[in-house]
């Protein structure tokens, strides 16, 4: 196994263990190949839910260009609503298991296919 499926196996078990959703690998793995490079950055592959600008990136890069939808308070209320399910204390809450439970609260799965 390559370095990216390591990754991909990782966001599973917290997709499992500290989110409780069983994950859509073929959908993970997608969502994981959009962060691109980030995922081996270890600053850039995780997400600071209580940093104001990191959640506005979050929101602008991900939710309004990559899945095209209208800003608005539903998508700050998602996020938060996202990082509460992977757990506030959560010290690595990683970029592309955030971006796979948004992509299902909104589901945005056609986006990936």
């Amino acid at each position: 196994m390559g370095k990216r499926d390591d990754l991909i196996a990782k966001y599973a078990e917290d997709l499992k263990s500290k989110c409780g959703m069983t994950p859509d690998m073929d959908l993970l793995t997608k969502v994981t190949i959009g962060c691109g490079p980030s995922i081996y950055n270890a600053d850039a592959s995780t997400v600071a839910g209580g940093q104001p600008e990191e959640i506005a990136t979050v929101k602008n890069n991900f939710l309004i260009k990559k899945l095209g939808l209208k800003d608005g308070p539903e998508l700050d209320s998602a996020i938060d609503s996202v990082i509460n399910t992977y757990g506030r204390s959560e010290r690595n809450k990683y970029r592309a298991v955030i971006y796979y439970m948004l992509t299902k609260h909104f589901s945005k799965e056609s986006v990936y296919s």
